[in-house]
């Protein structure tokens, strides 16, 4: 285990540092996007009880987004790294803002399926760029904290989300399109205003396309991501099969809803807690220990039969969560050369939205022969995941080693301001 440095020169050591207004600004958008985020999981239920699809048909049209999140991220990776990281946040929070007040209005199904394809092509455009000016503006052994802040108040804006999500969804769909949409618009114009550019200039590192194949050359990142689908593959199982066991079970719908809604309170009284604790230690063994954290939860499911054992299981795989969530963009940002952070983050990004569309293809025939073939195949999977990270950690560790926080220029290339005037205090909390 290693110690990231405990502070910067002309701090007191032990005196918490503060972060960059620019990654409060980050985080306050996140949390006021997450407070609108809406239609994304209210969308099935929209497709059949207000378009009238069959279940058949929403499960092509929910699968049709799938696979534009999956392009989504990929996209917005290389734009982050081309047209810019605030240039790329912007455009793909408004596009994405425009694509969900289209889709509250369209009701042909070719025109519902455009439209929900060009939802899912938008959805992630921003976050690649958000995750690499996180790590832009962050030095490494800070950024664990920083990941984590963020996965906080992405979760806890999603929680109470949901509540206002269904009293609006009772007055009417087309209120969740507009609140969403709403909420992408002031996050785009915020970060617009008040963030900086933060992106190394890639005219100087050669052409795009040789771009891109250094990515795909880099063996640990490729070994990593790969690890990171199969993780993604039986977290996912947690919205998609969790709540038909559940009922298979007996279990009302209620119960899965107090299962949910026990994980996000987890997250948002534990993750606080444990920020700085992840952050002093091996990255590479936290993402070990938080994919053992998820297989054991998942395993124990197959013991579970009532709402308050299921919420037991829920506990330990969101301990592990947490974990995962925590590290796992620092150690993808720490893996990339500053000009390759958008693909890189962008490459990582698509691994999860490649193990949301598997999740239900693989969860649902194994639910079939039964809850404990399928919550012991999760164990085994996470096991084989687990194994494969333990087995990178040497690499994962001599690649990613924390930058003291006060590094200099030359060490990472610093962001650039758009705005000259703006000097190091102004960037401060």
């Amino acid at each position: 285990m290693y110690q990231a440095p405990s502070a910067r020169p002309g701090f007191a050591p032990g005196r918490p540092r503060g972060l960059p207004r620019p990654f409060w600004v980050l985080w306050s958008g996140t949390l006021i996007n997450r407070l609108g985020t809406m239609v994304e999981p209210f969308l099935g239920l929209y497709l059949v009880g207000v378009r009238g699809l069959s279940v058949v048909v929403a499960g092509v049209v929910l699968a049709v987004y799938g696979m534009g999140s999956m392009i989504s991220q990929l996209l917005g990776g290389f734009l982050a790294d081309t047209l810019g990281r605030r240039a790329t946040f912007t455009m793909g929070m408004l596009a994405n803002g425009a694509a969900m007040i289209a889709l509250g209005y369209v009701t042909a199904i070719a025109a519902v399926i455009t439209t929900t394809f060009a939802f899912g092509v938008t959805i992630d455009l921003y976050r690649p760029a958000s995750q690499a000016m996180v790590a832009d503006l962050i030095p490494s052994a800070e950024r664990t904290r920083a990941y984590g802040l963020m996965f906080w108040a992405a979760n806890l804006g999603f929680s109470i989300a949901m509540v206002f999500g269904g009293t609006l969804a009772q007055a009417g769909y087309r209120w969740l399109f507009w609140a969403d949409a709403l909420s992408c618009t002031v996050f785009a114009l915020l970060v617009w205003r008040a963030v900086p550019e933060t992106r190394v200039g890639p005219a100087e590192h050669g052409t795009q396309a040789r771009a891109f194949r250094e990515v795909l050359r880099d063996r640990v990142m490729i070994g990593f991501t790969l690890a990171m689908l199969g993780h993604a593959a039986v977290y996912q199982q947690a919205f998609t099969t969790l709540p038909l066991a559940m009922r298979a079970d007996g279990l009302p719908p209620r119960a899965y809803g107090l299962a949910m809604a026990f994980n996000g309170i987890t997250i948002v009284l534990v993750q606080p807690l444990i920020s700085r604790w992840l952050g002093r230690h091996d990255h590479s063994m936290v993402i070990v220990v938080g994919n053992v954290l998820i297989g054991a939860g998942f395993t124990v499911t197959s013991l579970a039969s009532s709402a308050l054992t299921y919420m037991g299981a829920v506990f330990v795989w969101t301990l592990g969560e947490i974990a995962v969530a925590a590290v796992g963009g620092a150690i993808v940002a720490g893996l990339a050369t500053a000009h390759l952070r958008g693909r890189y983050l962008g490459l990582f990004g698509a691994a999860w939205s490649t193990g949301a569309l598997l999740a239900p293809l693989g969860g649902t025939p194994l639910l079939d022969l039964g809850a404990p073939t399928l919550w012991l195949t999760c164990g085994a999977v996470a096991a084989v995941v687990s194994l494969s990270q333990l087995a990178l950690t040497p690499a994962i560790r001599c690649r990613t080693r924390p930058e003291s926080p006060g590094f200099s220029p030359t060490q990472r290339p610093p962001f650039h301001p758009a705005d000259p005037s703006i000097g190091s205090e102004a960037l401060t909390r």
